[in-house]
């Protein structure tokens, strides 16, 4: 074999190394961010699964409480409001937005129940708010599972060199699901 002959088997062979090379670094990390962003959908689905929980308790939870406290009205309102701007979120930040206010709502809520001790040891009362005690656990837990999601998605795009590839194929920075301003405040309770 000839010097020539050597040298274009060589370069091809490098050729080819580069092509098989730069298609498994590109399709490799299109494929792990297709893996990465179906996971976040997935534990945003369970999310919106307690959520929607939730959504379908309070107007019982609601229902009972004003047959007891009806000068509570703008609680009662509160609630209602909270809840219909939760069926009425398009995206996933508006979905977090609303719930948490949602979230804030409710509790100002559980404080009105406070000063109620009949409404107290109300069976379906109790059971509904049992059953509301449980649904925020588990949207707890499927939020938190969420919210890793994305923090491993996140870091995957904006690590170097995959966030150079997950601009171009379009993978944009997912939302975590952050407690309401009014989570770090005390609940007041007045009598």
């Amino acid at each position: 074999m000839d010097s020539k002959k050597k040298t274009l088997i060589i370069v091809l062979a490098v050729i080819v190394f580069l092509v098989i090379a730069a298609y498994s670094f590109f399709a490799g990390n299109y494929n792990k961010f297709v893996k990465l962003d179906t996971a976040n959908k997935s534990s945003w689905a369970q999310v919106e699964n307690q959520l929607q929980r939730r959504y379908d308790l309070i107007p019982n939870l609601v229902e009972t409480v004003k047959g007891y406290a009806k000068q509570e009205k703008d609680v009662m309102v509160e609630v209602t409001n909270a809840r219909s701007k939760v069926g009425g979120a398009g995206t996933v930040p508006d979905k977090i937005a609303a719930n948490n206010q949602l979230s804030g709502a409710l509790s100002r809520l559980m404080v009105v129940v406070e000063k109620y001790p009949d409404l107290k040891s109300n069976q379906n009362f109790m059971k509904l708010q049992d059953e509301l005690a449980g649904t925020e656990n588990r949207i707890a837990v499927e939020r938190m599972r969420y919210n890793e999601a994305v923090k491993t998605y996140n870091q995957t795009i904006k690590s170097f060199p995959a966030n150079l590839l997950a601009g171009m194929y379009g993978f944009k920075e997912g939302a975590f699901f952050d407690a309401p301003k009014e989570a770090k405040e005390a609940v007041k309770v007045k009598f």
